[in-house]
């Protein structure tokens, strides 16, 4: 039974961890696996036969598939309802009137992206304040050294003065 041509097509599509889903020309959800289900939240029952644009805003890139006859590979698309930030792939078996999409759950990588860009500007706006910092103790410091330079050297004129008044 396992080696079952039928069985491990079954295996395949149940435990994909890839949303996958089926529509036909006029765009009505005809199946979807497990993973697509729990990517949305949703009960098969609940989808099958629902229009795709009560899941998917824009259901473009499924009309210009079937259309066209294309195969439209890494389109990016955020479902913010769902915290879901996917990578497509749409493809057409016309022999079966149906339009097929995979979808791969790349929001763990989004969110890595997206911390580690928030982390950079961080650490450049510290890094910036540390210059800033640096240069204001710089300035604070040639003021210091130029203040007591400007008072050395009037000290030092009226000692030349005094002695050269005043032969020893």
């Amino acid at each position: 039974m396992f080696n079952e041509p039928d069985h491990l097509w079954k295996l395949l599509w149940d435990y994909d961890p890839n949303g996958l889903i089926v529509v036909d020309p006029d765009l009505y959800i005809r199946l979807a696996n497990p993973a697509f289900c729990k990517m949305f939240q949703l009960e098969l029952k609940d989808l099958i036969g629902q229009p795709a644009e009560a899941i998917f805003d824009d259901v473009e890139d499924f009309k210009k598939t079937w259309q066209q006859n294309l195969v439209i590979r890494g389109k990016f698309k955020e479902y913010p309802k769902h915290n879901l930030y996917v990578k497509q792939v749409f493809f057409a078996i016309e022999s079966e009137g149906v339009i097929a999409s995979i979808l791969v759950d790349i929001s763990h990588e989004l969110m890595q992206k997206r911390e580690f860009d928030k982390l950079k500007r961080e650490t450049i706006e510290k890094v910036n304040q540390v210059v800033d910092n640096q240069m204001k103790v710089v300035q604070e410091i040639a003021g210091l050294l130029g203040e007591t330079t400007a008072e050395t050297k009037v000290n030092l004129f009226k000692i030349i003065q005094i002695l050269e008044n005043h032969p020893l």
